[in-house]
C-alpha cells in the first residue's frame, strides 16, 4: 500500500511541475526521496538504495553525449546559415496553407531516413518552427506536436532507430522481420493523421506576407550559397549509411563551423560562444528572437532531468517497486485485453521510467510472460511493444522522449495534445485488433517461411 501511495505521490507531484512551470528536477528529487524512505522502512540498506539509484543514472551517460552534441550542432548550424537557408527555402517553396501537413510529413521522412527522433526535431523540426514562429502563428503547439509526432514516425519503424534494434534485442526477433507488420499496422494511424492535420492547416495557416519577409530578412542577414546546406546533406548520408551517430554530428558540426567562419564570417571564439551558450544574433534585427537556439549550457537542464529521472528509474526497477502492475495482466484472456494492459503498463513505465529506453524494457518485463503463456510469438510482442511503449512514451510530459524534442523546438508540454499520430497508433491497434493481429501473423508466418526456405 505504501509503493501504490508513493507512486501516487510522485505522479501528483510530477504533473502539477508540469502545469505549473516548475522545474522538473525538484519533483523528481522529492520521489527518490519518498521512495527511499519506503524502502529504507522496508528493511533496505541506504547503501544498497544509493546503488540503485547510480546504476540506474549510470544509463544517462551516453544519453548526455547526444543531448549535448545535438545541441552544439543546433547552434553551429545557425551560426553556418543552415538552418536559416533551411528557413529560406521552405518559404519559398511550402505552402501557407498546408503549413502544419508540411511540418509532420517532412519530419515523418527526415526521421525515417535517419531514425533519430531528437536529431530531426533539433535540425529539421527547429527550421519549421522558426518558420511558424516569424509568420506569427498563434497556436505554435499545434506545429510542435506535429513535428514530434512526425519524429516518431521514423524511431517506431525506421532501420536506423536505436528503439526498434532495442526491441529486437530484448524480443529475440530480427528488425527486418518486424519492420513490415509495423508499417502496415501504421498505414491506418497514418492516413487518419494526415487528414487531420490537412484539416487543421487548412483553419491555421501560415500568414503568406510574413513568409515573404522572414524570408527578406534572412538573405539579407546570411549568404545563403547553396553550401550552407551541406552539413544537412552530410548528416542525412552519414546516417542512411549507418555511420556512428556521435561522429555523425560530430562531423556536421565541425562542417558548419567552418561554414560559419568561412561564409558568414563569424570567428573562431563567436564559435565557441554559440556552441557553449547557443546561437544569438546580437543586432537589433528582427530576427533576434526568432533565429536562437542551441548552446550546452541551455541543454545541461535537460540532462539533470535525464540523470534524476534514470536514478528514480533504478529505484524502481531494483525494488520492483512496479512488479504488482503487472498483475493487472493475469485477467487478460484475449489478445484486446492483454494490448489494452500492455497500453496501460507501457503508461506507467513511461511515467516512472521517465525514459523512452527504460519504459521499453520495463513493460517487456512486465507482460513478456503473460504473451507466452497465451502462445503468442516474439514477432507479436515486438510489434505490441512498439505500438504502445515507443509511441506513448513522448506523451508524459516530464519524461525525456517528449521533454527533449519540446525543449529543442523551444517550446513545452502544451504540444502533446496535437501529437496526433501518437494517440492513433495504439487507439487503432486497440479497436481493430483482430484484423491487424491477422495481418501481422501472415507476415511473421511469411517471413518466416522465406527464412526457412532460404
Amino acid at each position: 500500500m505504501d509503493i501504490v501511495l508513493g507512486l501516487l505521490i510522485s505522479f501528483v507531484c510530477l504533473l502539477l511541475s508540469t502545469f505549473h512551470g516548475i522545474a522538473l528536477g525538484w519533483p523528481l528529487g522529492i520521489a527518490i526521496a519518498l521512495f527511499m524512505l519506503i524502502h529504507y522502512r522496508r528493511g533496505y540498506p541506504a547503501h544498497i538504495l544509493l546503488r540503485y539509484c547510480w546504476q540506474g543514472a549510470k544509463q544517462s551517460w551516453p544519453v548526455f553525449s547526444i543531448l549535448l552534441l545535438i545541441a552544439a550542432l543546433m547552434s553551429s548550424w545557425l551560426a553556418a546559415g543552415t538552418v536559416p537557408a533551411l528557413v529560406y527555402y521552405g518559404t519559398q517553396l511550402s505552402h501557407p496553407q498546408y503549413f502544419i501537413l508540411s511540418a509532420f510529413v517532412l519530419t515523418a521522412l527526415v526521421s525515417t531516413l535517419i531514425g533519430t527522433s531528437f536529431g530531426v526535431a533539433g535540425t529539421m523540426g527547429l527550421a519549421l518552427m522558426i518558420m511558424a514562429r516569424s509568420s506569427g502563428m498563434p497556436h505554435l503547439n499545434l506545429v510542435a506536436g506535429a513535428i514530434i509526432a512526425g519524429a516518431y514516425v521514423g524511431d517506431r519503424c525506421s532501420p536506423l532507430s536505436s528503439s526498434a534494434h532495442l526491441i529486437a534485442a530484448i524480443t529475440n526477433t530480427h528488425i527486418y522481420q518486424n519492420l513490415r507488420p509495423m508499417l502496415l499496422t501504421s498505414l491506418l494511424p497514418l492516413l487518419l493523421t494526415v487528414m487531420i492535420y490537412g484539416v487543421l492547416s487548412w483553419f491555421y495557416p501560415l500568414a503568406h506576407s510574413q513568409q515573404s519577409d522572414i524570408g527578406q530578412m534572412i538573405a539579407e542577414t546570411f549568404n545563403l550559397h547553396g553550401i550552407t546546406l551541406l552539413p544537412a546533406l552530410l548528416v542525412l548520408v552519414l546516417a542512411a549509411v549507418r555511420v556512428n551517430v556521435k561522429l555523425t554530428i560530430a562531423l556536421g558540426w565541425a562542417v558548419a563551423a567552418g561554414l560559419a567562419m568561412g561564409l558568414q564570417h563569424y570567428s573562431s571564439r563567436d564559435i565557441l560562444a554559440f556552441t557553449l551558450w547557443g546561437f544569438r544574433i546580437e543586432s537589433e534585427s528582427s530576427l533576434g528572437p526568432i533565429l536562437r537556439g542551441g548552446g550546452l549550457w541551455p541543454m545541461l537542464n535537460v540532462c539533470t532531468v535525464v540523470f534524476l529521472s534514470t536514478a528514480l528509474s533504478g529505484l524502481l526497477t531494483g525494488t520492483r517497486s512496479l512488479e504488482q502492475v503487472g498483475r493487472w495482466l493475469q485477467t487478460a484472456q484475449q489478445q484486446r485485453g492483454l494490448f489494452v494492459g500492455t497500453t496501460a503498463t507501457s503508461l506507467i513505465s513511461a511515467a516512472f521510467g521517465c525514459t523512452q529506453t527504460i519504459a521499453i524494457l520495463l513493460t517487456h518485463q512486465l507482460v513478456s510472460a503473460r504473451y507466452a503463456q497465451q502462445a503468442y510469438s516474439n514477432q507479436q510482442v515486438a510489434l505490441d511493444l512498439e505500438n504502445t511503449a515507443v509511441v506513448l512514451a513522448p506523451l508524459v510530459p516530464w519524461n525525456i522522449a517528449g521533454l527533449v524534442p519540446a525543449t529543442l523546438l523551444m517550446t513545452g508540454p502544451g504540444f502533446i495534445p496535437f501529437a496526433v499520430y501518437l494517440y492513433l497508433v495504439p487507439l487503432c491497434n486497440w479497436l481493430w485488433p483482430a484484423r491487424l493481429e491477422t495481418v501481422s501473423r501472415s507476415v511473421i508466418s511469411q517471413e518466416s517461411l522465406n527464412s526457412h526456405r532460404g
